[in-house]
């Protein structure tokens, strides 16, 4: 609450000095001769009197307070986003089923992918995904809660998954953000494997990431000691089989290095949470808030009272409380 005219207060002082006045005054005497009616309500016209004479001041106090213009503010704020655009390029090629992170690679990826966006407010993010080919899941978008659900839905075999082309999810990633008009343009490539297949190798899709100002975080998954699992073998069945992590780092190194971003290898879980953390650190969303108020007259709350006492206060001497002439 504030008071637009708060010079309008003076005026209060006239009104504590009528009051003061008021009730130092003396009526005058008046004979009768018969004082039997005075006595037996001895007191009341004092009371009555200073009944009145209240009625009368709180009714032009309010007044004062009306014409001082109280005024009730209430706070907007106005925040702008300069948001960052990140597609998501993910490897869904049939090795991602690895158990060395657990569950298996794919499932840790989905579920590290999925705490990170959570926590993008303001941000355009979309989904490309990539094996023998490449497929856009989720073009940029600011709901999160649909992305996170294509992402949950994600599975081997979405793609044809023998090979990896990670040179054209690169690609298909780039062309999803070249026209974007965000300060800031991401790609967040994750792979356990090395660019065997496709059209564009990755250092052409790295260099196409360089022209159009797109950073390239590169991220390879898998242990760096051998794991043993069950394969499918055409002759022998289910048997087991020992592999290791072949992602190519020293590519995904290159490619960060030309885009002016970071590579990292993701051993286990841990790590790969670390690792969404130190991309969210660096890539940060950018917040102004402007905030201002806005005032609303509330004289009106004060002057309907005040009239209604000032009216009281004319109307009661000559109706309910009648003077004797």
């Amino acid at each position: 609450m504030r008071f637009a005219n708060p010079a309008c207060f003076l005026l209060l002082i006239p009104i504590a000095l009528w009051v003061w006045l008021e009730t130092r005054k003396r009526t005058a005497a008046v004979r009768f001769s018969d004082v039997s009616f005075f006595r037996a309500r001895a007191g009341a016209g004092r009371w009555l009197r200073y009944s009145l004479l209240a009625i009368n001041a709180i009714g032009l106090v309010l007044v004062v307070i009306a014409l001082a213009r109280p005024q009730q503010g209430r706070i907007f704020e106005e925040v702008e986003t300069r948001g960052v655009d990140i597609m998501l390029c993910m490897d869904v090629s049939e090795s991602m089923s690895t158990p060395d992170l657990k569950p298996d690679r794919l499932s840790a990826a989905k579920q590290r992918a999925e705490e990170f966006i959570s926590r993008r407010h303001g941000d355009r993010i979309g989904l490309v995904i990539f094996a023998n080919g490449s497929m856009t899941l989720c073009p940029l978008t600011s709901d999160r809660a649909v992305l996170a659900a294509v992402i949950d839905r994600l599975r081997i075999g979405t793609l044809d998954g023998s090979r990896t082309a990670i040179g054209m999810g690169l690609a298909s990633a780039v062309s999803r953000l070249k026209d974007s008009s965000a300060k800031s343009k991401v790609v967040i490539l994750l792979t356990d494997g090395v660019n065997n297949t496709g059209e564009i190798d990755p250092a052409t899709a790295a260099q196409l990431a360089l022209s159009y100002g797109i950073k390239v975080y590169c991220i390879g998954v898998g242990s760096q000691t051998p794991v043993t699992v069950m394969v499918n073998d055409p002759m022998w069945g289910q048997r087991p089989q020992t592999v290791q992590a072949d992602f190519d780092m020293k590519t995904l190194d290159n490619i960060s290095a030309l885009t002016s971003a970071k590579s990292y290898a993701a051993s286990d879980n841990e790590a790969l949470g670390r690792i969404y953390d130190d991309i969210n650190r660096l890539e940060p969303t950018q917040f102004k808030t402007a905030r201002h108020t806005l005032y609303s007259e509330k004289a009106g709350d004060f002057m309907v009272p005040a009239s209604v006492l000032l009216l009281a206060g004319l109307l009661l001497p000559a109706v309910a409380l009648r003077k004797l002439p």
